[in-house]
């Protein structure tokens, strides 16, 4: 049996327009903008290949010391979650390989983000499911040895790169890093971002023209 277990509301039309104002450049940065530097995650939580997901997080926390492969949260994730493990920053054990990663995208779950480690990265890089982790490592979970796959809670608030995350709570994850946000002030910063990407484009476009630093501050008062 889980330790627990919860749903969150999913929010498909949310989720679609967080996706795409992500399709800018830089957008875990335009979203961590967007809420003052807050909801992002530490420098250490990296993808395994450059990649981009954005989806609704299905939160799962582990027992440290005795990490299991997080098998449950495939078997109820749904198209548009990203699945963010708190593995206890583990850096010596994988909770996710390329046959997860497999399965996982067969359920249209856009990413991980794994505050631990994964492996068989060729395999996940060559299928399209890309993964977010603090280390790479091949040591496996014991999951394949003993069989338990019970120790773990699924969709409760977790700890991950530092930051709390919410079931359902909008993850914004690129080749630069992760931002998270709030499910609750979803709307406010969608508005936001979206208004920052614009006025970043444009920004870039006039920058494209051939001015200066100083053209820019003139114009901007900022960069």
């Amino acid at each position: 049996m889980l330790k627990e277990f919860r749903e969150f509301e999913r929010k498909p039309a949310l989720l679609e327009a967080f996706t795409e104002v992500a399709r800018c450049y830089s957008a875990s940065c335009v979203f961590a903008d967007s809420q003052y530097r807050q909801g992002v995650m530490h420098s250490g939580i990296k993808p395994a290949f450059i990649a981009k997901a954005v989806g609704q997080a299905l939160t799962v926390q582990l027992s440290q010391g005795d990490l299991v492969d997080p098998l449950k949260a495939l078997e109820v994730g749904q198209p548009g979650d990203i699945i963010v493990v708190d593995a206890g920053g583990d850096t010596e054990t994988s909770v996710c390989g390329g046959l997860m990663g497999g399965l996982a995208k067969n359920r249209g779950i856009r990413g991980m983000v794994i505050d631990g480690a994964g492996r068989d990265t060729d395999e996940l890089r060559d299928i399209g499911f890309p993964i977010w982790t603090r280390a790479v490592t091949p040591r496996g979970t014991h999951t394949m040895y003993s069989g338990r796959k019970e120790e773990l809670s699924v969709n409760v608030p977790i700890s991950c790169g530092g930051i709390t995350v919410h079931p359902g709570d909008l993850v914004i994850a690129d080749e630069i890093g992760v931002t998270v946000v709030r499910l609750a002030e979803a709307e406010t910063v969608l508005k936001a971002a979206r208004e920052q990407a614009a006025r970043e484009q444009a920004t870039r476009e006039w920058v494209a023209k051939g001015k200066t630093v100083g053209d820019l501050l003139k114009e901007f008062g900022r960069i």
